[in-house]
């Protein structure tokens, strides 16, 4: 059986496809394959970004296999290291991800997309959490959407399950850009190779400082970066990637960044 997805390194980038006919439509086999590939990446030194697409014109991903479902897969299934998709619980994810959304992103596909850090979506491409109409519960999209667009924006698409377009997800912030369908990757390229000539270090604490302090009250909060109780923060504090950052500065040059 072949891979449901194909990957390919470009320098520090990793491209990753959902290839699975007809849909992009993942079961738990899939899933685990998923986490297993972004795993490898978090823990490559070499690479710094990855970008997340779909094959084909008209989906991303519509989310749970209903096939697999009906055939007797569970919903709470063994979906890998990074719960479902590979990226939604994937610990220690400290690079930068970009989505590019390159059709319909529905259910689980739609909670993968906004795992993502930048998501850069084909101007046909549309979104829903359909999940009610199935009688189960969109999970990661129940805990993840409210925090990420209005209240109750966020409350009638998980209680409708109705579809949103491009423009509409734009106008909310779910996204961060609209393209031309034939220019989604080019632009998604474009954005991971301004990211991989980045500091690595950087991009390491500020994912781990949102993802740690996010439930925090705000003193709290800065009490975690300034007294370096994050890995990532004190790791950057005390690196050579910190020194370059000012000596680059005050010598009105481009920084050299090693990720140490």
């Amino acid at each position: 059986m072949s891979s449901p997805l194909r990957v390919e390194k470009k320098g520090a980038v990793l491209e990753v496809t959902l290839d699975r006919p007809k849909a992009n439509a993942i079961d738990a086999a899939t899933s685990r394959i998923m986490g297993e590939t972004f795993a490898k990446f978090r823990d490559d030194p070499e690479l710094r970004v990855a970008i997340l697409t779909g094959a084909g014109e008209k989906f991303f991903c519509p989310g749970w296999d209903l096939k697999a479902a009906a055939a007797g897969e569970a919903p709470d299934s063994d979906y890998g290291v990074g719960g479902f998709g590979g990226l939604q619980e994937l610990p220690g994810l400290n690079k930068p991800v970009i989505c590019a959304v390159n059709g319909l992103a529905f259910g689980g596909g739609f909670e993968i997309m906004i795992s993502c850090d930048i998501i850069l979506v084909a101007e046909h491409a549309t979104f829903a959490l359909p999940e009610i109409r199935s009688g189960t519960v969109a999970d990661a999209a129940t805990i993840k959407l409210p925090r990420r667009i209005p209240y109750h924006v966020a409350m009638e698409m998980l209680f409708t399950g109705r579809t949103v377009d491009a423009k509409e997800a734009k106008h909310w912030g779910l996204i961060n850009e609209i393209l031309p369908a034939d220019k989604l990757m080019e632009r998604a390229r474009e954005v991971a190779a301004q990211l991989a000539s980045g500091p690595p270090l950087v991009f390491a604490a500020i994912k781990e400082v949102d993802r740690e302090t996010g439930h925090l009250p705000v003193q709290q909060a800065f009490d975690m970066v300034t007294k370096r109780k994050l890995k990532t923060v004190d790791k950057l504090y005390s690196s050579e990637d910190q020194l370059e950052g000012a000596k680059a500065f005050a010598e009105k040059r481009p920084p050299v960044w090693k990720g140490k």
